[in-house]
Order: structure tokens, then sequence, then C-alpha cells
């Protein structure tokens, strides 16, 4: 899942020498080679997820970091701003195997509140990696240019699926595969559906991954125009990271005491309220300073790491004997929300960053509707 986050937020910092490179006009179209990748996330899950269930894990992991790596090369190759969105969707779509598959492995292998703990330390990694990623992207790029960005993730996928290869067992059993048919996403959706639970908490993350996605494409123009940290960018993005990576930390210690429904609920309020309260403060006016931005995405992203991991969780909790189909239309329902979302949003993330608060509010009280629309009664945990 790692692979995921270092190609978008390795390339954070280049978005501007890509932009100029590749004849890019309008700076906020640089948007669009965040966006465009997560589109393809989603797009991709639906073909490599239901045909998990049907060849095993691995290989389906192996086929599409293959296409990983052409679409790479198409990114490298790039002349224009088409080009490049046509890479980065397909490297959305060779991404979307390992990404969905992890999930679909731990659900193989784990249940209940202990695969929430389980994902939640995947989900460390997962964040740590964009703590670390903008300070890699802006080395490589002062030294070697733009294009050593992508060389260098294709150097560790490879060594990535060389370790999968190696250590990791396959975690569908040969005699629990399903017969491949074209049928068979059609089936997995209409049973998926069925679970009132795995539709209401995907829907969640859809509105959440949406909203996040607007500070990942916009938080460049943010930093580097709006506050003019362009040289700071890439340590502030880590420090921020980090905030998200503490709370996953700390998630799978507390699931396993209050249970994820419980976890999910508390901090949801805290995602909308934290907004709120920016919105009230500097509604109509410019940015507060540096500081107190970012204590306030600070503890926006704090929330956050509480939700990701059980927010997945929940969602995948009753639909474990369809784990591949079901991780496939997980991911793509709360990927193909997000995109929209993040695109309207950050259009108007352009004088301030009071946009971006808005749409976690609306977001996140959205959010609390769907949880409320539950009976706890109804929630399986385990």
């Amino acid at each position: 899942m790692s692979i995921v986050a270092m190609s978008i937020d390795a390339l954070l910092p280049a978005l501007e020498s890509i932009g100029i490179s590749i004849g890019i006009q309008d700076t906020t179209d640089n948007q669009l080679l965040v966006t465009m990748i997560f589109l393809g996330l989603g797009f991709g899950q639906l073909i490599f997820g239901p045909i998990s269930d049907s060849l095993g894990r691995k290989p389906v992991i192996y086929m599409g970091f293959t296409l990983f790596v052409v679409a790479s090369f198409i990114c490298v190759t790039a002349t224009n701003l088409e080009t490049m969105i046509v890479g980065r969707i397909l490297q959305g779509v060779g991404l979307s195997a390992p990404r969905t598959i992890s999930i679909a492995m731990v659900r193989d292998s784990f249940s209940g509140d202990y695969m929430a703990k389980i994902m939640s330390f995947i989900v460390v990694i997962f964040i740590l990696v964009p703590v670390v990623a903008p300070a890699i992207g802006k080395l490589i790029l002062d030294a070697y240019g733009w294009k050593a960005i992508f060389n260098s993730q294709l150097i560790i996928g490879v060594f990535i699926m060389f370790w999968l290869w190696k250590r990791q067992p396959e975690t569908l059993a040969v005699e629990k595969r399903t017969k491949f048919r074209l049928s068979l996403f059609l089936d997995g959706s209409i049973e998926f559906v069925k679970h009132k639970q795995a539709v209401v908490f995907t829907l969640i993350s859809g509105f959440i991954t949406g909203s996040f996605m607007v500070y990942l494409s916009a938080s460049q123009h943010i930093f580097q125009d709006q506050y003019h940290l362009k040289e700071e960018f890439p340590y502030i993005f880590a420090g921020l990271a980090l905030a998200v990576g503490f709370a996953t930390f700390l998630n799978g210690t507390f699931v396993m005491r209050f249970g994820m429904y419980k976890l999910v609920t508390v901090f949801t309020i805290v995602f909308t309220l934290t907004p709120l309260l920016y919105a009230i403060l500097f509604y109509q006016t410019q940015n507060p300073s540096i500081e107190i931005f970012l204590i306030f995405c600070g503890l926006q992203f704090f929330a956050i790491g509480f939700l990701f991991g059980n927010l997945r969780a929940l969602a995948m909790q009753p639909v474990g004997h369809i784990a591949g189909v079901g991780a496939a239309i997980n991911g793509f329902v709360s990927t193909v929300m997000a995109v929209p979302i993040a695109t309207y949003i950050g259009s108007y993330v352009t004088e301030n960053a009071l946009p971006l608060f808005i749409g976690f509010f609306i977001c996140g009280l959205i959010s609390l509707g769907l949880i409320l629309s539950l009976s706890k009664k109804s929630i399986t945990t385990s």
C-alpha cells in the first residue's frame, strides 16, 4: 500500500517543475496530477478485486505492478498535460492492485476489532511514507530532475515486489477461490449492497477521503503560493502526516479497548467540529498565521488517523466471504466519490484555505448523518 503513497506524495514538490516542463498554463491544473491517479485507483479496483477472488491475491498484485511500470514510462516521456494525465490514471489502475488486495489479504486472515488493530498498523506504514516522501522527492528533484522521481519509484517498487514474493504467503486458499466468470462482480455487488453497514461506512470513507484529497492536491498551492514557504513545504507536509500516523498508531491500542464503532463516532464529531470552529474564526478573512493554520490542520488530521482504518474495517466486516469483491467495491466507491469532491472543492482553494475547511465540515456533517442512520445494534464488529 505504501507504493501508492510514494507515487502521490513524492511528486508534490515537483508539481510546479512538471507543469513548466509539459506546458501547463493554469497552475491549478497541477492538482490534476494528484487527483487523476486517484481516479485510476478507483476504477482499477473493480478489475483486480474480483479477479483476486479467483486467481489468488499475490498474482494479481504482480499484474498491477507490471501495469504501474508501463504507466511510469508514459509519465516520464510525457510532453503535454493530456499524456501525463493518461499516465497518472494508468499508474492509479496499476497501483489499485496492491492497495485493494492488501486489504483483502488482511480480511482473509483477521476479523473484528483485531482486524482493525492490524489495519491500523498497516495504515501507520502507509502514513509514514508521506512523512518522508516529499522530502525525498525534493532531494531527487534538486539533484536529478522530476523524471528521476518516477524512476526511483520503480526501483522501490521492484524491491517491494521481491519482498512480497519472498516473505508473504498467499492468504486465499485454493479451495476458497471462486471460479472466474463475468457475473462475479455483479453477484458480489448485489451481495455487498445487502449489507447496510458495508454501504454506509463505504460512503463515509468516500466523504472523508474526498475532503482529505483536497488537502493533498492543494497543499503545494497553499504552502508555496499562499504562505510562501516553498523550501519548508516538504517538512511541513511531513509534520502534518505525523499527526495522522500518530493517531493511527494509537488507534491500534484504543480499538481493542473501545471498539471501532465508538472511535469512528467520536472522531467523526471531532472531524466535523474542528473545521466549523476554523470557519467561524476566519470567515471572510485572509489565512491565519502559519502556526494557527498548522494547529487546525494537525487536529483535523489527528481525527482522520482514527477514521481511515476503522472505516475500512467496519465496511469489510460483514463481507468477509467476498473479501476481494468487497474490497474492490469499497475502494471503488470511496475513491470515485472522492475525486469529484476533491476537484470541486479544490477549485475554490485559490486566495485562501477557507474552502478546504468548509469542505471538511460539509463532508463530516454528512458522515455524521450516515452514522446516525445506523442503529448501534445492527453494527457487526466481530
